[in-house]
């Protein structure tokens, strides 16, 4: 024992005799003592030196001082600014975690709280009785008072009924098989979706193909006339053939259509005149700032109860399932809420090439009572129908994000179209299938050319290496749906490539810091001149100069 005390402290004795030798040997007498000392004898240099030293010696040693002064002062400053910021970037690192930290805990308490939600609308539901009373038990009339999962009121605006003509062989495009498996007999016993169940007593046996008179097959440049004139003389809503255009380019390279701008410029005007001119109904969804996940959109069944708490939108979506019409489902301020939440699913699965794999989930079995279009528990998007978006901008709601834009087409609504006088125009019998006949033959008739691609290749270059934003295939096959649509209803090629490269590109550069990319959009602007000519391209100068004024 007294061996290893003796060796302990000698150890210990050791270590600080070292740390009184850095401190004052190395630290103090090594550098600061030495640094003292070094001065002294420059200084004694520059006495013995300056004997024989002329004016201009004396004039050399003053700017030789001043310089290695300097050189020793930015050294010092430079030093102090880098440590300076190496410890603001790790304060913020610290923080940064501290939020992410923070995010994480509040998602788990999102969680809780609508498990909790779930819970109490559940309950509320089974003290209404539901579950009990079945439609064969009062009549045909009878409609379970099922709640809704924070669905919007849903406004019918037209009658919804299709017009028939007296030619049913006169079209073949329309004579095509559902989606879903065919309709072979009634669901048994009582259904857990009530809502949908009347949709398909409704069309029990009904002939839902649109028979098209002589005068419904037009082109698209009279079909963009037919419904301007149309809107104007019947609905006293008026719009620009340009506007029109653009709405029916859009439908074609997407199933999401946003229509933005401030209230009062007719957004969601727009579709439900175009409803009626197709003769069909707009569903009008009213977008809750409550939303959060996709059961407010669509429902979700109640395990206490076993019903589906059925959504409008579920229904008119079921619906759309039966016609062979052009359909419209709005959702009226879809940014109130965030769309990438509650819409996240639909945005997912329309990315899918193949339009029979755009299978909804609804319940996770299959029952003999539900619904003739709910198969094995799922239900299909169908292709004639079309999902518009009104958004205004303002504090209020949220910002829509890149996700979203990518996957929709914008339209921008500036300002209110101007009143004119239209000749009377009827509503256009007009099946999807002819539709989408007009989309494919715009796009076999107006391809977009070489000459135009590698002018837009230019400009995509030109933005990755300024702004570090890329366009991705997304967009691209975009171009090429949107494109030959817009320039067979009248506009042209570069006008086309304009409005995507303005909402589709341009659009991203809102997101980044402006402030430090003065020089790169002016040298956007000049390259633009310089690809597409000076006078082209009005839509992407005129943003670029928007996004100029926010600085």
């Amino acid at each position: 024992m007294n061996e290893f005390s003796r060796y302990y402290v000698r150890l210990f004795t050791a270590i600080w005799q070292h740390i009184v030798f850095f401190f004052r040997d190395i630290l103090w007498e090594g550098i600061i003592v030495r640094l003292f000392r070094n001065i002294g004898d420059y200084w004694e240099i520059l006495i013995q030196e300056s004997q024989d030293f002329t004016v201009v010696s004396w004039f050399m040693v003053v700017i030789a001082g001043v310089i290695n002064i300097s050189l020793f002062v930015f050294i010092l400053i430079r030093t102090f600014l880098w440590l300076r910021k190496y410890i603001g970037f790790r304060s913020v690192e610290i923080e940064k975690q501290e939020l992410i930290d923070e995010i994480a805990m509040l998602n788990d308490r999102v969680v809780e709280l609508a498990d909790e939600k779930n819970q109490i609308m559940a309950m509320k539901v089974s003290q209404l009785g539901i579950n009990a009373t079945t439609r064969s038990e009062v009549g045909e009339n009878y409609i379970p008072p099922a709640a809704s999962a924070g669905s919007g009121q849903t406004i019918y605006l037209a009658d919804g009924r299709s017009r028939y003509g007296s030619r049913p062989s006169s079209i073949t495009s329309d004579v095509q098989s559902s989606p879903q498996a065919p309709q072979t007999q009634k669901p048994s016993g009582p259904s857990r979706f009530v809502k949908l169940i009347e949709v398909d007593e409704r069309y029990a046996g009904k002939d839902t193909h649109i028979f098209m008179e002589d005068e419904d097959y037009i082109a698209l440049p009279e079909l963009v006339t037919r419904f301007v004139n149309y809107s104007a003389s019947q609905l006293k809503l008026y719009y620009t053939p340009k506007m029109i255009s653009l709405f029916f380019s859009g439908m074609a390279a997407s199933k999401v259509v946003l229509l933005e701008g401030i209230s009062g410029t007719g957004k969601t005007s727009l579709p439900y005149a175009m409803a009626k001119f197709f003769g069909n109904k707009a569903e009008i969804i009213s977008v809750q700032p409550s939303w959060r996940d996709r059961a407010e959109i669509i429902g979700y069944l109640n395990e206490f109860t076993k019903r589906f708490n059925e959504t409008d939108f579920l229904k008119a979506l079921y619906e759309s399932i039966y016609r062979k019409d052009v359909n419209f489902i709005v959702l009226d301020e879809l940014n109130l809420a965030r769309i990438e939440y509650y819409f996240a699913e639909f945005l997912s699965i329309m990315e899918m090439p193949n339009p029979s794999e755009w299978k909804i989930d609804l319940v996770p079995d299959a029952k003999p009572s539900d619904p003739l279009k709910v198969i094995n528990g799922k239900i299909t998007v169908p292709e004639n129908v079309w999902f518009i978006g009104t958004a205004n901008k303002d504090d209020s709601t949220f910002t829509i994000t890149d996700k979203v834009y990518d996957r929709a087409m914008s339209l921008e609504f500036e300002n209110k179209a101007e009143a004119f006088d239209a000749p009377e125009q009827e509503p256009i019998h007009m099946s999807h299938a002819y539709l989408q006949e007009l989309f494919d033959e715009a796009h076999y008739k107006y391809p977009v050319s070489d000459d135009v691609l590698k002018k837009f290749d230019i400009l995509d270059k030109f933005v990755q290496n300024k702004f570090k934003v890329a366009f991705g295939n997304r967009i691209m096959n975009q171009v090429h749906k949107f494109v030959p649509v817009y320039v067979a209803c009248g506009g042209t090629e570069e006008d086309g490539m304009d409005y995507i490269f303005a909402n589709k590109v341009l659009r991203k550069f809102e997101s980044l810091n402006l402030a430090f990319l003065q020089d790169e959009l002016k040298d956007l602007k000049e390259q633009i001149k310089k690809t597409f000519g000076k006078n082209s391209f009005e839509e992407s100068q005129k943003f670029i100069d928007n996004l100029q004024k926010m600085l």
